[in-house]
């Protein structure tokens, strides 16, 4: 299992024993859209979904607050998300989230890519009632680095996304809305024409009613050639 610790913005903290982690999947607001990105990655050969939108269970441990990830291969890049997190009192927390995707592995499941690399998550979280009223607001943002340049790949805001009360909604009718629960959003559009294979990811969560931030960020180092 993963223990993460998050600071609230009055200073105290939450520990969160994750029990379990969902990676929600095509996930946008509009499932029309969904459903012309589906088409799109088909011709990738990015098996289609049964249903949209989708649900992936990943293993606890992936959920981890680091700045460096480990990588079999280049073809792995993040995504800007939002996680919702119920801690132990089985209070709602939203924070910023970058779900690392192997590219290589997802032409043949997008359940095993999204095993294959970590869900980062910030350290620092809201309370989801303190933003709750103006969560459509809220921006999520990503850039990615090569070399000395950073680059940025996603510009949106949570609109664009199903709400943390549609989600939360989903796992309570499945049972799955105890504390230590987990869920990442799902993704906004990337922008054409930058390389999402990069060397580091970073991802910003921001309020623009209060001016306040949530931000991770990670390098992406390969791992040694393997013997064998």
């Amino acid at each position: 299992m993963a223990l993460l610790t998050f600071e609230l913005p009055d200073g105290s903290t939450r520990d969160v024993d994750v029990v379990q982690v969902l990676n929600a999947g095509y996930a946008g607001r509009s499932q029309e859209d969904v459903a012309a990105h589906v088409a799109e990655l088909a011709e990738l050969g990015v098996p289609a979904p049964s249903v949209t939108p989708a649900l992936y269970p990943v293993s606890p441990y992936l959920a981890q607050q680091t700045e460096q990830i480990s990588v079999q291969h280049k073809r792995t890049s993040g995504e800007a998300e939002w996680a919702l997190v119920v801690d132990g009192a089985g209070e709602l927390l939203l924070t910023a989230a970058c779900d690392h995707t192997d590219r290589q592995l997802e032409v043949h499941g997008v359940a095993w890519s999204k095993n294959a690399g970590p869900d980062v998550l910030a350290r620092r979280a809201w309370r989801l009632a303190d933003v709750q009223d103006r969560l459509d607001e809220l921006t999520l943002r990503a850039w990615v680095t090569h070399g000395d340049e950073e680059t940025a790949i996603q510009d949106g805001t949570l609109a664009e996304l199903l709400t943390p009360a549609y989600w939360a909604d989903v796992l309570r009718e499945r049972g799955d809305l105890v504390p230590g629960t987990v869920l990442i959003s799902g993704t906004i559009p990337m922008t054409e024409g930058v390389d999402q294979f990069g060397e580091r990811w970073r991802v910003e969560l921001a309020d623009p009613a209060t001016g306040d931030a949530i931000e991770l960020g990670y390098d992406v180092v390969p791992m040694p050639a393997p013997i064998g």
